[in-house]
């Protein structure tokens, strides 16, 4: 890497998680990591610190990769059901 490019990275302490989560959401995710070549943990780490300051972390494009995943992996959950899933 370039140190032109290394100059704008911060360093973070990563810690491992237990996180639990729908089956057909980590699907998507972990196909759009994949699209975008990184981790899913990078794309987790980018998708929460645009939200913590309300932005959107999808622009158009990912959108549109984001809507066909969804379709392959029949995810049909909604931003209306959070907070309301239960586990079978």
């Amino acid at each position: 890497m370039a140190s032109s490019e290394q100059a704008g990275r911060r360093t973070v302490e990563r810690v491992q998680t237990g996180v639990r989560l729908e089956k057909r959401i980590v699907k998507v995710l972990k196909g759009l990591a994949e699209y975008h070549d990184i981790t899913l943990g990078d794309l987790l780490e980018g998708i929460l610190l645009h939200a913590f300051e309300g932005k959107s972390p999808f622009n158009d494009a990912s959108l549109a990769i984001i809507t066909q995943l969804k379709n392959v992996y029949g995810l049909d959950l909604t931003a209306e059901d959070s907070h309301r899933l239960k586990e079978s």
